[in-house]
């Protein structure tokens, strides 16, 4: 049995990050049992959610997690697609990961709209004393590290129309297909539905929130997807 460390459920969203949502989304895309387990960031081999403990050994980063079990429990997901799908789908992937995922932190940690909502979700990680001295200064890293990648040296409007353009690049990738690469899901689906519901679930009514309610193949791959692995 896995188990998966991972953050709180909020809004309605069985995790509040993406990165562990999208896991989660592949371990019941495939069928793979796990325990979740709220993450003790102690044992996070990089320091970060999601991780997981199998067989007495820890293992962090969703992507790296993912690849682990495809070649322990088999590639179901993935098997059968070509060369050039596989691409498309990691494409679409390193957008929202790499790209998307930073106007998201901008959202939640930079926003003073989002701050407000966000803070005390992530406050009840810790003890009440300890979450109201170290939420902050975490905080503060954030800032430091969206300054250190580049993004945070935009102007917020500038790193809002880069999430509207990511946004709307995945849209059109999507179409009106059931799932990103045709009739059937495959792992880069776990990715696609963690980001976008993301944002789409965040209450708070942002110009990146509006535009993607905009992207209706979106909101309806969003609901189908949390009916179909997340009803019960």
């Amino acid at each position: 049995m896995i188990t998966l460390h991972k953050g709180p459920a909020a809004f309605g969203v069985s995790d509040i990050s993406p990165f562990c949502l999208k896991l989660e989304t592949y371990l019941r895309m495939t069928g793979i049992p796990y325990t979740p387990k709220p993450a003790a960031f102690g044992k996070a081999p990089k320091g970060k959610i999601p991780f997981i403990e199998e067989d007495g050994s820890y293992l962090g980063d969703s992507q790296f997690i993912i690849e682990h079990l495809k070649r322990k429990h088999g590639n179901t997901l993935d098997a059968k697609l070509s060369t050039e799908d596989l691409a498309k789908g990691h494409l679409v992937r390193r957008t929202l990961e790499d790209s998307l995922n930073w106007v998201i932190l901008q959202e939640r940690w930079i926003s003073d709209d989002g701050w407000r909502v966000y803070k005390p979700i992530f406050e009840a990680l810790f003890p009440p004393v300890v979450g109201k001295a170290i939420v902050p200064l975490i905080r503060r890293g954030v800032g430091k590290a969206m300054q250190a990648h580049g993004m945070g040296r935009h102007r917020p409007e500038e790193i809002l129309e880069m999430g509207k353009a990511d946004v709307s690049a995945v849209a059109a990738v999507l179409g009106d297909k059931p799932f990103l690469l045709g009739d059937h899901p495959t792992s880069f689906d776990a990715t696609l539905f963690a980001f976008i519901l993301s944002i789409l679930a965040f209450p708070v009514d942002s110009p990146l929130r509006k535009h993607t309610q905009g992207q209706q193949n979106l909101v309806r791959y969003c609901e189908r997807f949390q009916q179909r692995y997340f009803a019960n």
